[in-house]
């Protein structure tokens, strides 16, 4: 137990009792596997719970920025080790109908970008952050997060046509 008799225990444990699901879906997005993101959490969540006598106001943002600076760690360390699938090798059957297949569909093709490719489109898309807090969370300069999410969107187009409606900018 991190927090021996601290009372921030409880306040930490009410924190990923309410907000877990929702920062599990960010991991996923993220990471685009599953166990990924399940260690990706876990390791933000530990960090957090470390740091939380520190942390001011709400801890969602915090706990957030961990996980995205977590995750760019892991792609640098990787980067020259993983290389997205062609697009010949993705699945190509037809579209089928319903938000479930849709969604199936945009992860299958997010999983096909790169690690910073999917990272900055779930920050700017699915976090709404501008293209300015996107590269100052990654780090990165904002032409750097212009041109890499202009190649990420066009590469979604290219795998996956029948999602245009979903990816539009």
């Amino acid at each position: 137990m991190l927090f021996g008799s601290d009372p921030g225990q409880a306040e930490f444990d009410e924190f990923v009792r309410s907000r877990a699901q929702a920062l599990s879906r960010t991991a996923y997005l993220l990471t685009g596997d599953a166990h990924l993101a399940e260690d990706l959490l876990q390791q933000a969540l530990l960090s957090a719970a470390k740091a939380w006598h520190r942390i001011e106001g709400h801890p969602e943002p915090y706990v957030r920025r961990i996980l995205y600076t977590q995750n760019i760690s892991w792609w640098r360390r990787r980067r020259f080790a993983e290389t997205p699938l062609d697009a010949h090798e993705a699945t190509t059957a037809a579209p089928e109908t319903g938000d479930r297949d849709l969604r199936l569909s945009l992860e299958q093709a997010l999983a096909q970008l790169t690690l910073k490719q999917r990272t900055i489109l779930v920050l700017r898309y699915f976090e709404d952050l501008t293209e300015a807090q996107t590269a100052d969370m990654l780090g990165l300069h904002v032409g750097t997060v212009k041109s890499t999410g202009r190649k990420a969107l066009d590469r979604l187009r290219a795998l996956a046509p029948h999602l245009e409606e979903l990816i539009n900018d």
